[in-house]
């Protein structure tokens, strides 16, 4: 049965609350604000007691699925379960009802958090400084892109404009490029699923600004060549832009920073911890070599004896890419989960994460095709291009049939490189037992693909929300409620 939405609920007169008296004078409205910014009538809010909106979101609430509740194995995205002590320093009242206009004086402990958070982060992927102050991977990215161009411009190279951005990218990674005045040039995967060095040849020249790099890539492999990457990227004059969404893969095994690149963004939402469904909350800090640290926005978080400051003195900074100081709260969660793991920690996390997908890869690719077969990170991919071939099952219908079994599926349909894509990220934090019941799920919905094809393609039959047409949803979406 469907949910009704509030309005529906609505029955007039009827009140969860009760305001006290009006006890100050009433004010004007129509004289302080122009006419046409006042409204007629008040709004047309829906009416209804506090047990109607108790039981409301309580029944959403019963019907959305999370981390929390079954296996989430979202390809590049790490839906790792959230330890709940994160959530509970977070929650910690110096901490949650921080404000950030405050004197610096009053939040020393916030400051010495993200100054710490900094210097932690440089020392996972051996860069030499950072900022906070992104809100997301896509934010960082962008973050980076103008890095690579104020370091161009103050050497007077600004016809530095080509940026190379392997297939095997993330997708934000040229729109990052792109919207930060960059020319774009694509260049393909080979038959490993690696860039290819001889691609790069045709750019090496004093046209190019860089090289922005998934590694290990949106395929689940590591860049085997990155050393010698690198090193022709340095030697033409351009820079290297670590993306740093699939750092679970690595920690503790391998840092950006000894690879050569000059900058990264971590998402702290994936590897760090913080659970991100829904979209937020996320963060994304960016970090660098010594050759971009003039170059970071400001204010920097600068320590001086025991007592920390915002430092404005930056005068080839690219300045401030948040209202504020970085999404806090993410920050505290992020800090939180490296101490309590410790570097032994977070290095088994990162073993676990490459384990459990080359366990789940190994006993897949028989049933469905496997367009890289090699030793993957933290992550593979499948593609059901043999399945839909034969039987007519799509990809798609192999994530629908998941839900029915109560499984969030993988990411589909991407990388675009692979077609009828199902990228699989298994994360550290899931037992031997969940990924055997994935593995018997993705055999049963192969097995019926040929032997009753129609019915899994009526699935999800026993959800809240069936099959919903969503192209048409995307093209035509409802965002309010109409009478």
């Amino acid at each position: 049965m469907n949910t009704p939405v509030l309005f529906e609920l609505s029955r007039p007169g009827r009140r969860g609350y009760r305001l006290p008296a009006w006890d100050v004078p009433k004010l004007d409205v129509q004289a302080v604000l122009p006419e046409a910014l006042c409204a007629d009538a008040p709004p047309a809010l829906p009416e209804l007691s506090e047990i109607d909106v108790t039981r409301h979101y309580q029944r959403l609430a019963s019907k959305s699925f999370g981390v929390d509740l079954g296996f989430y194995p979202l390809g590049s995205c790490t839906m790792k379960y959230n330890p709940k002590v994160n959530e509970e320093t977070a929650r910690l009242s110096g901490f949650a009802e921080a404000h950030p206009l405050q004197d610096e004086r009053t939040i020393q402990g916030s400051l010495k958090l993200m100054h710490m958070l900094i210097t932690r982060l440089c020392s996972i992927t051996g860069m030499t400084w950072g900022t906070l102050q992104s809100m997301a991977g896509a934010h960082g990215e962008f973050t980076g892109m103008k890095l690579f161009s104020a370091y161009f411009h103050s050497r007077g190279e600004t016809g530095r404009r080509k940026l190379i951005v392997p297939s095997s990218s993330h997708g934000t990674n040229p729109a990052s490029a792109h919207l930060s005045g960059f020319e774009v040039v694509e260049i393909p995967a080979d038959r490993r699923g690696l860039v290819p060095l001889a691609s790069l040849e045709p750019y090496l020249n004093d046209t190019l600004a860089g090289i922005m790099l998934t590694n290990p890539n949106t395929l689940g492999l590591f860049e085997e060549d990155i050393l010698e990457i690198a090193k022709r990227i340095h030697q033409a004059g351009g820079l290297l832009y670590y993306d740093g969404a699939n750092m679970n893969a690595v920690m503790g095994k391998s840092r950006p920073g000894d690879m050569g690149f000059d900058v990264i963004h971590l998402n702290l939402h994936k590897t760090f911890s913080t659970p991100h469904g829904g979209g937020g909350p996320g963060s994304g800090p960016v970090l660098v070599s010594s050759r971009l640290v003039p170059f970071l926005p400001v204010p920097d978080i600068v320590q001086d004896g025991e007592t920390c400051r915002f430092s404005w003195d930056a005068p080839q900074s690219i300045g401030k890419v948040s209202g504020f100081y970085g999404n806090f709260g993410v920050l505290v969660r992020a800090l939180t989960y490296i101490l309590v793991m410790g570097s032994d920690g977070l290095t088994h996390a990162s073993e676990m994460a490459v384990l459990n997908a080359n366990y789940l890869m190994h006993h897949l690719k028989g049933l469905y095709d496997l367009p890289y077969d090699r030793v993957c990170k933290h992550e593979f991919v499948l593609s059901a291009s043999s399945l839909k071939e034969d039987t007519g099952t799509t990809a798609l219908d192999v994530a629908k049939g998941l839900i029915e079994r109560g499984i969030h599926p993988p990411t589909v349909y991407f990388p675009l490189i692979v077609a009828e894509a199902l990228m699989i990220e298994p994360t550290e934090t899931e037992t031997r037992e969940t990924l055997d019941g994935f593995i018997s799920a993705m055999k049963e919905i192969h097995d019926l693909s040929y032997g009753d094809p129609e019915k899994l393609k009526q699935a999800p039959m026993h959800t809240p929300v069936r099959r919903v047409d969503e192209v048409g949803a995307a093209r035509n979406p409802k965002v309010c409620w109409n009478e």
